[in-house]
């Protein structure tokens, strides 16, 4: 098992980073390069405990679905979402915040297993993990600018 781990720093309020963090809409805007959509499950504004969502997106050059549900919420600190059925044989990201002086703390953790056993974990080193570190970085970068502009939030 991989643990990804990245830490952002947001000069904006905790619940306008949770919101832009849990918000469809924003999460499509952020991922429009993997092509990113929603084909099952709830479909815009702000998930909730006990979504669940089906996304379709282009990642390593193959069209891959992914459904994903919140299993844990507690505003405006936390969420967690956990993949239900997929390409990994496991995987969940946990969403952490927390209030400091200049704004928000936005700590995501990843967990993520590849399949097919000795393969998948020879995967994982050679490339998988670093494509998942780099996709999340890219993708809280974008939240970070999205709360900083203090642009309106889509419910």
């Amino acid at each position: 098992m991989v643990t990804i781990q990245t830490e952002t720093i947001i000069h904006a309020p905790i619940e306008q980073v949770f919101d832009i963090a849990r918000s469809i809409d924003v999460h499509l805007q952020t991922t429009s390069d993997t092509n990113e959509r929603v084909i099952a499950g709830k479909s815009s504004g702000l998930v909730e405990l006990n979504d669940w969502i089906t996304w379709r997106a282009k990642h390593l050059g193959v069209y891959q679905n992914l459904t994903s549900q919140i299993v844990e919420m507690n505003a405006p600190t936390m969420f967690k979402d956990k993949m239900t059925k997929g390409a990994f044989k496991f995987m969940e990201h946990t969403h952490r915040f927390e209030s400091i002086a200049s704004g928000t703390k936005m700590t995501d953790e990843f967990v993520f297993k590849a399949p097919f056993g000795l393969l998948g974990r020879l995967v994982e080193k050679l490339f998988l993990t670093r494509y998942m570190q780099r996709f999340l970085q890219k993708r809280n970068h974008a939240l970070k600018q999205i709360a900083e502009a203090n642009l309106p939030l889509i419910r």
